[in-house]
């Protein structure tokens, strides 16, 4: 396992999970975690380079290296989520410890409403190699995310736009009448 830490080129935060740890299923271990999408002009050489000499250094022999081994770097296509799509690379980043969320100005971050899904951050993380149940790879840890810019705010977990799905609707005060009709 490698422990060189990696900075991210600039990417847009999605599925935040940096002050609250969540599991992955239902009955799995809470971890911190995010996904980071890069658009197509981002330079990935580092982190390729970083997960090419992990796998390397855990699976030297070629004949022994495990086949179909599953690659940290996701097609941007394979989402029909906004923020993603052709053209883009994304990466999932988890840590079993809380990371430090600090801002522009490496000042940290307390409140979590700041750091949402759309918002511009760097990452520092780690790559690793795993071998479980017949499942091998290489993945990034997450240690430190850097918010270094606002963005378009994602629509949630894929739901879309309110404002497309429902439109504005005027509101108007209840009359005394309707106000008092209701049984529950």
């Amino acid at each position: 396992m490698s422990t060189n830490r990696i900075v991210t080129p600039k990417a847009t935060l999605s599925f935040p999970h940096l002050f609250t740890p969540q599991a992955a299923m239902q009955g799995g271990i809470p971890k911190y975690s995010a996904s980071l999408v890069f658009d197509s002009t981002a330079d990935l050489t580092a982190l390729k380079e970083a997960a090419t000499k992990a796998v390397i250094e855990k699976w030297p022999d070629l004949k022994t290296r495990p086949k179909n081994l599953r690659t940290p770097f996701r097609d941007g296509a394979e989402k029909e989520l906004e923020g993603y799509g052709a053209g883009k690379v994304f990466i999932n980043i988890t840590s079993k410890n809380k990371p430090l969320v600090v801002d522009a100005d490496c000042q940290p971050i307390i409140d979590a409403e700041q750091v949402y899904p759309g918002c511009v951050v760097r990452a520092s993380v780690t790559v690793f190699t795993y071998s479980n149940t017949g499942n091998n790879g290489v993945s990034f840890g997450l240690s430190m995310i850097q918010k270094i810019g606002d963005g378009k705010p994602l629509g949630g977990a894929g739901y879309g736009n309110p404002e497309e799905v429902f439109g504005k609707v005027a509101q108007s005060a209840p009359t005394p009448a309707q106000a008092n009709t209701s049984l529950f």
